[in-house]
């Protein structure tokens, strides 16, 4: 996000900043697209044994730590029972998500945007409780402090990378292929089984954090920021608190 300003026009009043670098927007829509397939085929790989372990092993016959419900049809690709296509879906978008991370991870370093932009400041952290009150009342901000990510979009960003990451890790930990190629990544997630049960639960951590992201969306205005992560540009509403 910058606090560039924006050639064109905008109502009276307020301003047209360029929010987001084309590189950002281009890779958070294909992260939407890969997480989306990877969540549904991870969803028909779990059908196939909807039962979650903890430790080196897990089988019919082994005490479960949590047993479900299979997810339904419409909700995994394929909508049918096939747990060798739905592995091929989820690792062939499995490694173009890594592929369009690591576009954004070297973006955001040499571009300067994960210091400029995600790391929070002193008065940002001191003001914390005030801003998680404001977005649970759904109050977002506005002028000048609309045109920088604020105390909890980066917080919640930085978590959200770290799950991405770990989903990453337990993922490689649950192949054989690294039984040898990192036989550490077994002993870090305590086994393979446990590193499915955690990959099931970083997932859905992440569907948490979608849901609320989409209702931040609908409450601060679809429009303006579905249009900045298209296009990059974002209106600016004035604050009646700002000095001119």
């Amino acid at each position: 996000m910058t606090a560039e300003v924006a050639s064109g026009t905008a109502p009276a009043g307020r301003e047209v900043i360029k929010r987001h670098a084309l590189i950002t927007r281009v890779t958070h829509w294909i992260n939407l697209i890969c997480l989306t397939v990877l969540l549904m085929s991870g969803l028909q790989i779990f059908n196939a044994h909807p039962h979650l372990y903890w430790g080196l092993k897990g089988a019919n016959f082994d005490p479960a730590l949590l047993s479900l419900q299979k997810f339904p049809k419409w909700a995994t690709i394929p909508s049918w029972q096939d747990l060798s296509t739905g592995r091929l879906w989820h690792f062939f978008f499995a490694w173009l998500f890594v592929a369009n991370g690591l576009v954004y991870l070297i973006h955001g370093v040499f571009s300067g945007h994960f210091r400029r932009d995600l790391k929070p400041t002193r008065d940002q952290l001191a003001g914390f409780r005030q801003t998680v009150l404001h977005h649970l009342r759904l109050k977002f901000p506005k002028g000048e402090e609309a045109k920088r990510y604020n105390v909890l979009q980066k917080l919640a960003y930085i978590v959200v990378l770290v799950l991405l990451v770990l989903m990453l890790l337990t993922g490689l930990t649950m192949s054989p292929a690294m039984d040898t190629a990192a036989p550490w990544l077994l002993t870090v997630f305590g086994g393979r089984q446990s590193a499915r049960t955690l990959h099931f639960i970083f997932a859905f951590s992440i569907v948490g954090f979608v849901i609320i992201h989409l209702i931040a969306v609908l409450g601060a205005g679809p429009i303006n920021e579905i249009r900045s992560m298209i296009t990059g540009r974002y209106v600016v509403k004035p604050d009646p608190g700002d000095k001119p």
